[in-house]
């Protein structure tokens, strides 16, 4: 009888842990496809950038410092597997690119071209994908933060070599735009 429970105990143990390790590669799996959903997204803008740059650049030669910043940081964020030196990078590309649309507004002829408009409303569409691919890579990392710290998963976490994941967070240049409201209109 003893032999039957042991035999028992060590199945469901062995049961256990080939749930929870199956968990944990389902999760590996989910961060890499969010990964690359938001590598795409991100690429699209840098794709988009030069366009844009090329309509805006003849307008002023003083800012050129602006569109070699941009064209540094879009080249160093342009992915080589490190999130975090990505991070950094794309959070510079976005301050950068915020920026534009302060040089934008000296400039109204370029404001009510079709070609920049048209750009511009690209690249608002690309960061709310950028937003929305980042949310679900960083819910895919969540969870598997979450798994690893978990009781009894983090022993089989430990066992297996399972770590815990960073954030990707970068701060969109469509993110710092503050609402225009006025109170004074009727």
């Amino acid at each position: 009888m003893t032999l039957i429970i042991m035999l028992f105990l060590i199945a469901m143990v062995f049961i256990f842990i080939w749930v929870v390790y199956n968990r944990f590669v389902k999760q590996k799996n989910l961060i890499l496809e969010a990964w690359g959903a938001l590598d795409i997204t991100l690429k699209k803008r840098h794709d988009l950038v030069p366009n844009l740059i090329s309509v805006v650049k003849g307008i002023s030669d003083h800012e050129k410092y602006l569109f070699t910043e941009i064209t540094k940081w879009r080249s160093k964020s342009s992915g080589d597997g490190d999130v975090l030196a990505q991070k950094d990078s794309e959070n510079r590309l976005s301050s950068l690119l915020g920026k534009i649309n302060i040089v934008i507004e000296n400039y109204p002829n370029l404001v009510s071209g079709p070609n920049y408009v048209k750009l511009q409303d690209q690249l608002m569409e690309i960061e709310d994908e950028i937003s929305y691919a980042r949310r679900y890579y960083n819910g895919t990392i969540r969870n598997n933060n979450i798994l690893i710290e978990s009781f009894p998963s983090n022993f089989i976490a430990k066992m297996f070599n399972f770590y815990m994941q960073d954030y990707f967070e970068i701060e969109l240049s469509s993110e710092k735009v503050a609402p225009s409201i006025n109170l004074d209109e009727e």
